[in-house]
């Protein structure tokens, strides 16, 4: 399919960021995007050339001028924060700096320029605080993911979905949901994979439709990812710092967001939630990032999406049994529970070095461990 046309222009600078990483595939990247590969080098050769200003199909004249007064330099400042209400001073400037001005004034004196301009909430100041956070090494080691608050709408719900990369914080998804379900969450999972191909390990909370009211069990969205050959695990109950890039980023989603924008339907916060996430990946300058933008630090995954499940297989020593109904499978002579989200599928037992002690697997992951002298599966 062609560009989105109302975020062309972000979507050809999501496309050239993506294109710059080392090692990136350009003709494979213009598939996913929906383009044609002359398109692609097309628009990779003008950003080389030209930066940002090459993407438009406007008028190329710079933005800045050297003769720029400091009262134009002082409207450019208060114009971008009334853009971005939620920003301070290091995006602003570093926003400014990626745009092309120059002699651009102290993180210090824009603050005082906006609190000159009566640009600045006393209230908020003390709530933006930088965090020093592990992060994975790798874009798409591991993608967080998780519904943020619902909302109601004049008819019915909006529920955002969320998925956040680790290592580069870049938004993967950013979905207007009618419902928190499976049937949802996969549609939505799906276009993100064809897209940006599979992540190594998915981390979600444990509400629906990822989690499960017994714990250590496994629902049917969680058996769909691991039989694509995608880890999952859950954070710790009333833990959300487990889950806290995604966390983080639903912070400033409301901040930059929900408190300033209004619709009535999904679609029409699908187009806020869209035209956000663009800026969010390509222009916002991240903190955590040394004020680069997400976009600069995220390649697609090399690990295509199958469009067909891959078969379920196990070696030739491994002790495999179908779960039949109520998620149960007959292993010496005893019914033991593995989980419902299992059932019709095969499973595999492997004996430990301890006598009666085995583990339970299903594809390549270890869900599960048998301890025969208690008849137990934990």
């Amino acid at each position: 399919m062609p560009w989105r046309i109302s975020s062309a222009m972000s979507q050809r600078l999501e496309f050239v960021l993506l294109a710059s990483q080392e090692r990136a595939n350009l003709r494979e990247l213009c598939r996913r995007f929906g383009i044609s590969a002359p398109t692609g080098y097309k628009w990779w050769h003008r950003y080389n050339a030209e930066g940002q200003a090459g993407l438009t199909d406007r008028s190329r004249r710079p933005l800045n001028s050297p003769v720029r007064t400091a009262e134009a330099m002082e409207s450019s400042i208060t114009a971008l924060r009334h853009k971005h209400p939620a920003w301070g001073a290091r995006k602003l400037r570093q926003r400014l700096l990626d745009l092309g001005h120059t002699a651009l004034p102290s993180p210090s004196t824009i603050t005082a320029i906006l609190e000159r301009h009566q640009l600045l909430d006393a209230k908020e100041s003390p709530k933006h605080k930088a965090f020093t956070r592990f992060e994975r090494s790798a874009p798409n080691e591991l993608w967080q993911m998780d519904f943020k608050g619902d909302f109601a709408l004049p008819h019915g719900r909006c529920y955002p979905l969320t998925i956040v990369d680790d290592h580069s914080r870049f938004a993967v998804a950013l979905h207007a949901c009618a419902k928190n379900t499976k049937n949802i969450t996969q549609k939505v999972l799906i276009e993100k994979f064809r897209c940006y191909g599979l992540p190594q390990w998915i981390i979600c909370d444990n509400g629906s439709p990822w989690g499960s009211s017994c714990r250590g069990h496994y629902t049917q969205l969680a058996v769909w990812l691991m039989r694509l050959g995608i880890g999952v695990s859950h954070s710790r109950p009333h833990h959300p710092e487990t889950n806290g890039k995604d966390e983080r980023f639903h912070r400033t989603l409301e901040a930059e967001v929900l408190r300033y924008q209004r619709a009535d339907t999904l679609s029409q916060w699908q187009r806020h939630f869209d035209s956000w996430r663009d800026i969010y990946n390509t222009e916002r300058p991240h903190e955590s990032l040394a004020m680069k933008v997400p976009a600069s630090r995220y390649q697609p995954s090399t690990r295509r999406y199958p469009e067909r499940l891959p078969a379920i297989e196990y070696g030739p020593d491994d002790i495999v049994r179908k779960v039949r109904h109520a998620g149960h499978i007959k292993f010496h002579g005893r019914e033991l529970h593995v989980g419902s989200a299992f059932y019709g599928l095969h499973i595999a037992l492997r004996p430990t070095t301890t006598d009666g002690l085995y583990g339970v697997f299903f594809c390549h992951h270890k869900i599960a461990q048998l301890d025969l002298s208690f008849a137990s599966i934990k």
